[in-house]
């Protein structure tokens, strides 16, 4: 039987969930001829040259941080939702070697979210401007959920500064969303520099790192009376997705 293998590209990844996740996975279904690994790219421009290095086995890879835009303009095709936000995190290979991009993070935050949603959720922060953060605003404007996006450099429309964020715009928007790095293993004493105190139990802060469970933004929400999630539910959830995917 021949061997199938996945992949993530990703930068500096050894920490990642998805090895050991699908892993697992295949394990637990029987598949041994299946295998999973890192592909960590210190440039998106080695993409190629990887690819044709495990072109005759590869299946299909996710794609995370820094290179969920860049990998686009290597692909063949793209999903309509993953097109319009732009952003990809889940390629399908053809059997023509065709590459495809789709975007699970939507189906997985938005199936995450939902659940914790209250009557009174009607603006959101969305604390970083990367490939995630377009996931995020898409479920949230399918959901009529306002937001703005919180940059060190804000240049985009519908973006802010961490040094606008007042007490009284965090009093205003009940979901803060953080789809920085910030805070990820190793260096989870870090947590993005915003006014918790001005916090309460009306809100709700969802964290899209997962390592460690409770990160330092989590923390301090929660010293605060806040709703706190993180972001395991969802990486299961578009990890899943993506699965479904490969075997349509």
């Amino acid at each position: 039987m021949k061997n199938k293998k996945y992949g993530l590209i990703g930068k500096n990844i050894s920490y990642s969930f998805s090895k050991k996740y699908f892993t697992e996975k295949f394990k637990n279904l029987g598949l041994n001829n299946y295998s999973y690994e890192n592909f960590d790219l210190q440039t998106i421009e080695e993409f190629p040259s990887m690819l044709e290095s495990v072109i005759d086995q590869i299946q299909g890879f996710n794609v995370t941080i820094p290179y969920k835009q860049e990998i686009i303009e290597y692909l063949d095709e793209i999903e309509e939702e993953a097109n319009s936000i732009g952003a990809v995190n889940t390629i399908k290979i053809s059997k023509e070697g065709k590459l495809k991009g789709y975007n699970t993070d939507i189906y997985g935050f938005e199936h995450s979210l939902k659940p914790l949603l209250k009557s009174h959720i009607k603006n959101a922060l969305i604390l970083g401007t990367g490939g995630a953060s377009k996931a995020i605003a898409f479920v949230l404007k399918k959901n009529n959920i306002q937001f703005n996006f919180v940059s060190r450099i804000p240049t985009k429309p519908q973006t802010i500064s961490y040094d606008d964020l007042t007490g009284t715009i965090i009093a205003e928007h009940h979901l803060i969303i953080n789809c920085t790095p910030i805070g990820t293993y190793p260096k989870i004493e870090s947590s993005p520099e915003i006014p918790y105190e001005f916090m309460g139990h009306k809100h709700l802060l969802y964290d899209l790192v997962y390592n460690p469970e409770v990160s330092t933004f989590l923390c301090k929400g929660k010293a605060h009376g806040t709703n706190i999630k993180n972001g395991e539910e969802m990486l299961r959830l578009q990890a899943d997705r993506s699965w479904e995917i490969w075997n349509s």
